[in-house]
């Protein structure tokens, strides 16, 4: 195995039905753009009732359908908040805790250290979180937070720190794969291609997500060259 292999994102969502919730950042092929992604899957009826919404350089999940929500407190966040050169993106309301760190002029470990893997035994689904930071160069720290045991007990905290690379991204998500319980993601995230096109790259995202289970996916290009930003959103339910 070539540990410097980029593989096709396409063919990563392909093989897996799956992969719950996935960050990817990284650098358009070019090395123009700034490149962040977010999705969210779901096999329940309340993992499903949710769609994305823009609020202005942010996006928060909302219930499609309020009287269906059975607990709003894993669903309802924040994955995107934008602070001065940083782009934060999370798959929960750790969002909030790193941009509050942040703001008080602290680092994302020292947010972190202070949260835990979702309380939602057996799965116990581990948070994820990038934070980008625009500056001379690109760059980003992608983090996860997973159960060290079946049981709950500890929690373990791994980060990955990132200059970007043209053409280059890393794409991490919470489960390996579907099973039950649902098996926490494994190793280092992903290197995967990244192309030029933010049209060309949501497709490949979405429509390479499994058709039952995928909900909502954001994708965000920004200009390294006047900071011009595209964003793309697609909800399924609408």
């Amino acid at each position: 195995m070539n540990r410097y292999e980029r593989k096709s994102l396409a063919e990563i969502l392909r093989k897996n039905s799956y992969p719950g919730r996935g960050i990817v950042c990284g650098k358009s092929a070019d090395g123009t753009k700034a490149v962040t992604a977010y999705f969210i899957m779901g096999r329940s009826e309340n993992s499903r009732n949710r769609v994305f919404k823009a609020e202005e350089e942010n996006v928060t999940i909302y219930p499609f359908d309020a009287s269906k929500v059975e607990d709003p407190s894993l669903i309802i966040y924040s994955p995107i908040r934008k602070l001065g050169n940083r782009l934060i993106v999370t798959n929960g309301d750790q969002t909030d805790t790193i941009y509050n760190f942040l703001k008080d002029g602290k680092c994302a470990e020292e947010a972190l250290a202070t949260r835990c893997f979702e309380p939602d035994a057996p799965n116990f689904t581990p948070r994820i979180s990038a934070v980008m930071t625009f500056g001379e160069t690109l760059s980003y720290q992608m983090s996860i937070l997973k159960s060290m045991d079946a049981e709950g007990r500890e929690c373990a905290r791994y980060f990955y720190n990132y200059t970007a690379e043209a053409g280059l991204g890393h794409f991490i998500h919470t489960y390996e794969q579907d099973g039950n319980p649902l098996p926490t993601f494994c190793g280092e995230p992903r290197r995967i291609e990244i192309p030029n096109d933010i049209d060309i790259f949501t497709d490949e995202i979405w429509e390479n997500l499994n058709e039952n289970n995928k909900i909502s996916l954001f994708v965000r290009f920004v200009s390294l060259l006047d900071g011009e930003r595209e964003d793309r959103m697609i909800n399924k339910n609408k």
